[in-house]
């Protein structure tokens, strides 16, 4: 791992600005690499976010990037739940990223066949015999430490064949999921969490600062070379005790 790197913020207002331009930097780094650039997106929060400061940004140009999902909800598009919907509305209709740059999962598969669907989906994007390696993953982190849809004590923390799993029983509705494994998110170049909110500050605290093996699933994140990135703002940062870079919405990264 190259290293995990926690940065603080005043706020989500100023948090903002730096995630878009770790999107922008790392797709630049990308194309110019390997001619495209490929990101895993996260909802909740994330969705509004990030539309909002990537379509602030002057001359954004989406029409090489290959956009997947970490974890999707097995609703319609048109659900409120669906991440995909979501991004939809306010990020993929308003750029130019072409439809056969996102990878979507075919909803209406029963759920175990919406995995398999959505894995060879990845495949045929990242060719070759190993894991997909995604240029950048954004995750988020729910009160009990769970990311993508992988949860405290469940069974598909110990996934090692999968790149992608159904879950059928997810303990945050609605309980049918499609989710990354662990061997594709630490197989990414870089990954950034992005948490905001005094709630989170407990389970935080947790996450960077305990010792050993961690009951949380964020804390299993660890790209193995890659870079980690926390994006956190004060009132999730409260209980911190490590050493952490103070940062405004000027910082690059």
């Amino acid at each position: 791992m190259a290293g995990r790197r926690v940065l603080v913020f005043p706020s989500s207002v100023e948090l903002g600005p730096v995630l878009a331009h770790l999107v922008t930097s790392r797709a630049e780094k990308a194309i110019a690499s390997h001619g495209r650039f490929s990101l895993g997106l996260s909802g909740g929060s994330l969705v509004s976010m990030l539309s909002k400061e990537l379509l602030a940004l002057p001359n954004l140009d989406c029409s090489k990037w290959i956009v997947g999902f970490c974890d999707e909800r097995l609703v319609p598009f048109d659900d409120p739940d669906s991440t995909y919907g979501l991004y939809k509305s306010h990020l993929f209709s308003k750029v130019n990223i072409p439809a056969s740059g996102i990878l979507t999962i075919d909803s209406s598969l029963p759920v175990t066949d919406c995995a398999e669907d959505y894995e060879r989906k990845l495949k045929e994007a990242f060719p070759g015999d190993g894991l997909p390696v995604f240029d950048l993953l954004l995750l988020g982190m729910g009160p009990d430490g769970h990311t993508c849809s992988l949860f405290p004590d469940h069974p598909l923390l110990e996934e090692t064949n999968k790149i992608v799993a159904p879950i059928s029983d997810s303990p945050k509705p609605p309980p049918l999921r499609v989710t990354m494994t662990f061997p594709v998110v630490n197989s990414a170049r870089c990954v950034a969490f992005v948490s905001t909110g005094g709630s989170k500050a407990p389970v935080l605290k947790e996450v960077l600062e305990g010792k050993g093996d961690s009951l949380f699933p964020a804390a299993r994140v660890l790209p193995t070379n890659g870079e980690l990135f926390w994006l956190v703002d004060d009132p999730a940062a409260a209980s911190l005790t490590i050493q952490v870079e103070r940062l405004s919405s000027g910082a690059k990264l």
